[in-house]
């Protein structure tokens, strides 16, 4: 199971979504509009839209609100990667030379504000202010849970709580925003609004959970970046952070000396072998597993249909995805 397997239902939507996004994306400043076309063609998983589609498909009927939803979702995430990208020092982005790397990191980070600006003018031109306001709240709450990594990234002491409200932040935030979205948009019912938005939370936080377990499983044919690239930017994730609490004082303070000084890719073999004979990779699997039940029974009693298969088998990909 892939993501375009599951896009089957919204095949038409997408495609009619990519000419839309990059119309919305277009500038006359001839350096902007450059660089807004080498954002556009690169090729994503797009999950952000599939959800806002597949979110509206099972309640309603997709209709221009619908794509003025994805596409300011789309946009919006756009700008926080090109953001992310300075402020981690990344080269590369979907295998390809990241906008800093091409254009300077002055460039990328006004590019990032103007795709901010995009977003809301997408949102105020149309009056679509309840759009603004959720959308709006997942950017504040995943500018918070990113300082709060870094916060405790230089304190080595993050716990469990401390991770999975990081991750609600990061990643889940912004998932359950697609979700209510795309019921927002062809619907009025509030119910069916937070139903949707409660299922994108607990996806979100299983496939950020996954996303982390691919960090000590995966390989970089797999997953698109070297493994152990968590240990390596001093990140405390979940099968870590349980396998910590399972060893004694001073197999821990090992490990986290280690993560502390700047692992070799011998001592990040280590730290991997650790965690997976500590249980650290079968506990994050079960939670994840846990969230993906929280987030099927969020929609159960919503009608079956080919949209709420396809949103199904979503949830299956979130847990079991190897990149």
């Amino acid at each position: 199971m892939n993501t375009k397997e599951i896009s089957k239902p919204i095949q038409e939507e997408l495609k009619a979504f990519g000419k839309h996004f990059k119309n919305e994306m277009r500038s006359r400043v001839g350096l902007v509009d450059t660089v807004a076309r080498y954002i556009a063609h690169q090729k994503g998983k797009k999950i952000r839209p599939i959800l806002v589609f597949l979110s509206a498909k099972l309640t309603g009927t997709v209709n221009e609100r619908t794509y003025r939803a994805a596409t300011l979702v789309e946009i919006l995430h756009t700008a926080t990667l090109v953001h992310d990208d300075v402020v981690d020092q990344s080269d590369t982005r979907r295998g390809l030379p990241s906008i800093n790397r091409i254009w300077k990191n002055k460039v990328a980070v006004l590019m990032g504000d103007y795709f901010l600006a995009r977003g809301l003018l997408i949102a105020l031109d149309q009056d679509e202010f309840y759009f603004l306001k959720i959308i709006s709240d997942a950017v504040k709450r995943m500018s918070e849970a990113e300082l709060l990594q870094i916060q405790k990234s230089k304190t080595y002491d993050i716990t469990e709580e401390t991770y999975f409200r990081i991750i609600s932040g990061k990643t889940a935030s912004l998932i359950g925003t697609c979700c209510e979205l795309g019921a927002a948009s062809v619907i009025d019912d509030k119910e069916q609004w937070q139903r949707l938005r409660d299922f994108g939370e607990n996806l979100g936080m299983a496939f950020q959970i996954r996303d982390d377990m691919l960090d000590y499983i995966g390989r970089s044919k797999i997953t698109g970046k070297p493994t152990g690239i968590d240990m390596k930017e001093k990140k405390f994730t979940l099968p870590l952070i349980y396998s910590l609490k399972q060893s004694d004082r001073k197999s821990s303070r090992q490990i986290i000396r280690i993560i502390k000084n700047g692992a070799s890719r011998k001592e990040i073999d280590y730290v991997i072998e650790f965690v997976q004979d500590k249980g650290g990779l079968d506990y994050a699997h079960t939670k994840a597993n846990e969230y993906s039940q929280r987030a099927l029974e969020s929609i159960a009693s919503i009608p079956h249909s080919p949209a709420k298969d396809a949103i199904t088998n979503l949830v299956s990909f979130a847990v079991e995805r190897t990149k």
